[in-house]
Order: structure tokens, then sequence, then C-alpha cells
């Protein structure tokens, strides 16, 4: 996932963005699977990638998409 180097809000926005597209095109995720914090961004997008049922490579590509 990319983000804009413009500073935190500009981060903060795309992930909200993002989260919205995601909380779409899977309603099974809950708004706790979206929990953001910084130091376990990692763990959070492997939970996510996880319950999509997609493999990592998919997921990348899907948070690339929106």
């Amino acid at each position: 996932m990319t983000y804009s180097t413009t500073g935190p809000s500009t981060k903060q926005q795309n992930w909200a963005e993002q989260k919205i597209k995601l909380k779409s095109k899977y309603p099974y995720l809950m708004e706790s699977d979206f929990h953001l914090q910084e130091e376990k961004r990692e763990e959070m997008i492997a939970r996510i990638q996880k319950k999509s049922g997609k493999s990592k490579t998919e997921f990348t590509e899907i948070l690339k998409a929106l």
C-alpha cells in the first residue's frame, strides 16, 4: 500500500478511503479488523488478507487498485 508523502492527514485520509472500499467489497470484515496501529500495520493487513481468502500477492494487488 502506498501513501502520499504530503503528511499524516493525507495518509490517514487514504487509509480511510481504502477501508471504506474494502468493507464494501468484503462486508464480513468487522471494524476491529481495520484497527490500524502504524507499528502493527503488517499484522492488520495479514489479518484482513487471511479473512478475504486471497493470497498475499492477490491482496496487495487489490490494495493497489483501491
